[in-house]
């Protein structure tokens, strides 16, 4: 938890350090000049700010949760930006600040104490409600970056704490702290910090349709990094530095880091020569602060009487201002909440599943799906007698409330409530009548319905293993031999056969490594001692490495090809990554091998391209029994689109050798790019088609 609370408790420390400084020269300033009576109009200008602060966090809370899920990425990924605004402005502004905000503060209170009460609690609300606004906002972009709560609430408070002893004990005259190495040293990492937050939210804005660029991955080391071990969950949770960024995400990281740390680094440098050349003071003591007296015009101790002689009650102002902002909070969250659109509230638990239902019309219904429970479930509206789905919610979360539209015919239907943890629940079902026509519904698949495709495929792998194992071998004899020529043959031949098991690529573990690995990501990239496989022999072949050289990552591969094709029985295969697989070989294809990224010279991309639409033509075999019966459209639209990239791509074979991706016309590319993605979404619906679903 401590990767998610770090930089939280940084915001924390320093935003509780700033405010705590504010009220803590606030404080002494009117104890100074003898006015102890005003202290509580200072409290009381805190406790708006807080009570603000609070309310604006809620507001972002519940607002976001009644967006659609693009709407909550676009949502969040604006106030991520404007988050890193503000800490970028207030790190520049304590940076330049430090020494002069006693002073500052100092002549705002001498004023507001002339000026009466209200003008001092609106002195003390300003200056500490914007630190809490800025806290609010960086600790609500930071829990959705983490993805959960504990964690950043938590090193917000043990920052917010600390920072109150720090400012207790710098009241006190206990602590000495040099403020401005502080806040030029946080500042200094904040900015990093706000660095992952604008690249965070950058990607947010792309998958909220925002902005464009959401499938231009500079990088994707998913297959090289372990996202759970503890280097990447730290890079993740303090620098949202993630194993797999768009283009627009390194830039903006790269390019906030770079203007931002280096606009600050010379503001640092700049400080101590302005420091130099400023006059000395004409009179007084070095080092002895000026001590205020009375302030003259200050009226006498007590409350000012209110009307008629009559005294206001001490509470009513500080009820008043916590009262406000959580009034309005209520109101702009009552305001942002979809507005019920007529239709029937369902309940969603394990004990009230479906209360609330009954007989709607027949026709296009819209049904407001509440999570009554303290699970995050997933629902479905069902034909009882066949389990078939006519619309379903996923991730409803506790206390939260989702539309979901289906029409509705004349039929029999019930609700299915799947909690996160514990078994699925049916309503009582309910009967509609009248009404003409079919409605579409989808028939669950079970991980029964999904053994024999299964069972198909591993064969398949398993042959093709077998294959991979005789070629890779003959591909060891050729370097021992020094038949160079001959092994660029056999490597292709012997890559193709693994790139067509695409579908299997989710159960090799340490494998996929071992065997395909690239050298995106290595420190010392093609040299890396680590980069090894398919590539690491590919760029031996083609950069007229000796066959010395390549004896040792040859054999290397040999023995992984024998090793996986052993482990292969044991090793765990999920009948639910089927389904998905069927669209995520392509995905790598146009990611990968369309964007001639995984070249190490032999200029074979779209020879692999070619394996692995091979690699998704075997898996829609097997599994088109299934799409058969749920989607009869489906097939052949994809069958067609399936023929024109097998077309473009054979075209590109002469003479048993293939164009490389970078040497293809502009037209040419385009066109093999553009039947690949037409190919991708027409194959989007399958996974949601053959999504294994939990039944009663």
């Amino acid at each position: 938890m401590w990767d998610d609370a770090f930089p939280s408790f940084l915001i924390g420390l320093r935003e509780g350090l700033e405010a705590g400084l504010i009220v803590s020269i606030l404080v002494a300033t009117l104890v100074r000049a003898g006015a102890r009576n005003r202290l509580p109009q200072v409290w009381t200008g805190v406790l708006a700010a807080i009570a603000l602060a609070m309310s604006f966090g809620a507001v972002l809370t519940f607002t976001a949760a009644s967006l659609s899920a693009t709407a909550q990425e676009a949502f969040g990924g604006t106030l991520s930006v404007i988050a890193v605004a503000f800490v970028t402005a207030m790190v520049f502004w304590m940076r330049r600040s430090a020494r002069s905000l006693s002073g500052e503060i100092k002549e705002k209170v001498t004023g507001a104490l002339a000026m009466g009460s209200g003008v001092l609690i609106l002195t003390s609300f300003l200056a500490v409600g914007r630190e809490g606004l800025e806290t609010a906002l960086f600790l609500w972009t930071t829990a959705r970056a983490a993805g959960e709560s504990a964690g950043p609430l938590t090193g917000a408070g043990i920052g917010l704490v600390l920072a109150a002893g720090l400012c207790w004990g710098l009241y006190r005259r206990v602590l000495k702290i040099n403020l401005t190495k502080f806040f030029t040293y946080t500042g200094a990492v904040l900015i990093v910090i706000a660095a992952g937050v604008l690249g965070y939210g950058l990607r947010d804005l792309q998958e909220g349709g925002v902005l464009p660029g959401s499938t231009a991955y500079a990088f994707d080391l998913g297959s090289h990094i372990d996202a759970g071990s503890w280097y990447s969950t730290l890079l993740q949770g303090v620098l949202n530095i993630t194993p797999a960024m768009t283009w627009l995400q390194v830039a903006g990281y790269a390019g906030y880091l770079a203007v931002v740390m280096t606009l600050f680094v010379r503001g640092v440098r700049a400080v101590p020569a302005a420091r130099a050349a400023a006059p000395k003071p004409a009179a007084g003591k070095p080092g002895t602060p000026a001590r205020p007296g009375p302030v003259a015009g200050l009226p006498g101790p007590g409350p000012k009487p209110v009307g008629a002689g009559g005294r206001r009650p001490a509470w009513v102002v500080p009820v008043a201002v916590v009262a406000v902002p959580v009034v309005v909070a209520g109101l702009v969250v009552a305001l942002a909440r979809p507005k019920p659109s007529g239709g029937q509230t369902v309940a969603v638990s394990e004990t009230d599943c479906g209360k609330g239902f009954t007989a709607p019309k027949a026709g296009r219904q819209t049904f407001q799906m509440q999570n009554t429970g303290d699970k995050t479930s997933e629902v479905y509206l069902i034909d009882p007698s066949s389990n078939a789905v006519y619309g379903e919610v996923e991730g409803l979360a506790p206390g939260t409330t989702r539309d979901l539209v289906a029409t509705v015919a004349g039929g029999t239907y019930a609700w299915r409530c799947v909690p996160s943890t514990g078994r699925a629940v049916t309503s009582r079902p309910v009967t509609v009548g009248g009404g003409t026509g079919s409605t579409k519904a989808v028939v669950p698949v079970s991980e029964n319905d999904l053994a024999g495709p299964l069972k198909a495929y591993k064969a398949y792998v398993q042959q093709g293993l077998a294959t991979l194992v005789a070629q890779t071998r003959t591909l060891d004899a050729d370097i021992a031999g020094n038949h160079l020529a001959k092994a660029r043959t056999d490597w292709l031949a012997a890559h193709l056969t693994y790139s067509s098991l695409g579908a299997a690529y989710g159960t090799f573990e340490d494998y996929e490594q071992k065997i395909d690995g690239r050298a995106d990501g290595l420190p010392g990239g093609v040299a890396d001692r680590d980069f090894a496989g398919f590539h690491r022999v590919e760029y031996g072949l083609w950069h007229a490495q000796t066959a010395g050289r390549l004896k040792a990552p040859v054999q290397a591969l040999a023995d992984a090809a024998a090793g996986l094709q052993k482990a292969f029985p044991t090793q765990d295969f999920d009948p639910g990554d089927l389904p998905l697989r069927a669209h995520e070989i392509l995905e790598n294809t146009l990611q990968f091998e369309l964007t001639a990224d995984t070249d190490e010279g032999s200029g074979t991309n779209l020879a692999t391209a070619n394996a692995n639409l091979a690699g998704t033509r075997e898996l829609l075999t097997v599994l088109r029994p299934l799409l058969t019966t749920r989607a009869p459209k489906l097939l052949p639209a994809v069958d067609a689109d399936v023929a024109r990239l097998q077309q473009l791509l054979d075209a590109e074979h002469r003479d048993a050798s293939w164009t490389p991706v970078e040497q293809l016309d502009t037209v040419t590319r385009q066109r093999i790019t553009g039947a690949t993605g037409q190919l991708l979404e027409d194959l989007a619906p399958v996974p949601d088609l053959l999504e294994i679903r939990k039944s009663a």
